[in-house]
């Protein structure tokens, strides 16, 4: 007998059809002779809803009070999750992120996990009861509710597995595993039995929406068995470990684009010491994340650097730049948004020459240009222009999942 963590999304319980499927999903586990603690995330448009509630009483207010507000929408998809389950005859209870021991900063709005008490939890479990928990809210010092910001049921049921030192985290959602690129854009695309950790962080932080960043992050640092699965289909889904039986032979893991970003350039930047840490500082200050970065060979004592950023940052980049244009002595700055982050991500590439060169040479024959590359040991990154890069994505699929057959 084992102890599960299951998350479900807003998809998953968005109805009350779904909720009795999510309650026979938990209930065979249970049945099976496992213990069971379930996270749930707020129904299907609830918190956009409750968001437009809150714009129509004041459309400026504060964080505190969001997070009051949107934690209701956790508890109502985890009472009626329970009722459902206790019309099916099983123990059963549910727990808001307080009560289940669930301690953040006082971020709000955007909460980071501190340490979970699962006593309450382990109690329950002790009495043979399944636990529902309210993911995406915890509470802070002052004993106010704080919520943990985008993907945070994801981060909560990480956190949890983790605390409760779970045999398995599975995250339910609408699709059934993590493909080799988005399977409703991409012809070909196809599901992977496994992933390394570094390899799903990588392919969430370039916009793969399957799983969120920071629940990746805590998997890997706690070494938290996940697996990515349907909540709909039955099918076994995708397992994210350290290791996968694949590494050496996988050259590419997915392709993944992200189209919500913009260039910046920054023209004739004095060719001196100091220059790309006083823009980057700045930056870092306001906490504006940069990605790929290239910066030219210096010319008649000028250089150019440019970076991009995400699309909701670049007005505010702009009207730094401009507040500081007489201390960073540039000529001009040039900012596009009709821009997107092509990449590919796979742990086999370190070991394997000619990659990225397979990769250009299918843009190559696709006809899209390249404005700008990065690289790292598991990930190269190319930016593009916006309207090309579907057909950029299927370019690059073709070439490696059909030579290489990467993930069998």
């Amino acid at each position: 007998m084992g102890l599960i963590v299951q998350k479900f999304g807003g998809s998953s319980v968005a109805d009350a059809e779904k909720i009795r499927n999510v309650a026979r999903i938990i209930t065979e586990t249970y049945r099976r002779g496992h213990n069971v603690v379930a996270v749930l995330s707020a129904q299907g448009d609830t918190t956009d809803d409750l968001i437009a509630k809150a714009a129509e009483i004041n459309p400026k207010a504060s964080k505190r009070e969001m997070d009051m507000l949107l934690s209701t929408g956790e508890q109502i998809s985890c009472s009626l999750c329970a009722m459902a389950i206790e019309a099916m005859g099983y123990p059963v209870l549910s727990l808001t992120g307080w009560q289940a021991g669930m301690k953040t900063n006082s971020a709000y709005s955007n909460a980071r996990i501190k340490r979970i008490g699962p006593e309450r939890i382990l109690a329950e479990l002790d009495r043979r009861s399944i636990v529902i928990v309210t993911g995406f809210q915890g509470v802070n010092k002052y004993d106010d509710i704080t919520t943990l910001g985008r993907g945070g049921s994801d981060t909560s049921a990480v956190a949890l597995a983790a605390s409760l030192h779970a045999d398995l985290c599975q995250i339910y959602t609408d699709v059934d595993g993590v493909y080799t690129a988005d399977p409703r854009r991409v012809k070909g695309a196809r599901k992977l039995d496994e992933i390394t950790y570094d390899e799903m962080l990588e392919l969430a932080s370039l916009g793969a929406q399957v799983l969120h960043n920071r629940s990746v992050e805590m998997a890997k640092r706690y070494n938290v068995n996940l697996e990515v699965l349907s909540s709909f289909s039955g099918q076994p889904g995708t397992k994210v470990k350290e290791v996968t039986k694949n590494m050496e032979k996988v050259y590419v893991s997915g392709v993944a684009k992200d189209a919500d970003i913009a260039r910046v350039a920054v023209i004739g930047l004095a060719d001196e010491p100091g220059i790309a840490f006083k823009i980057f500082s700045m930056l870092g200050k306001e906490n504006i994340n940069v990605d790929i970065i290239l910066q030219s060979i210096g010319r008649d004592q000028t250089k150019d650097i440019s970076f991009t950023v995400g699309h909701g940052d670049m007005e505010r980049v702009r009207e730094l730049l401009e507040e500081r244009k007489s201390a960073l002595r540039y000529d001009h700055v040039d900012i596009v948004d009709t821009v997107a982050k092509i990449s590919i991500v796979g742990a086999g590439m370190v070991n394997n020459a000619g990659v990225a060169s397979q990769m250009f040479e299918a843009l190559y024959s696709a006809g899209v240009n390249i404005n700008m590359i990065s690289t790292s040991e598991i990930k190269i990154s190319v930016l593009v222009n916006k309207n090309e890069a579907d057909r950029a994505v299927q370019a690059i699929h073709d070439r490696f999942f059909s030579q290489f057959g990467s993930h069998n």
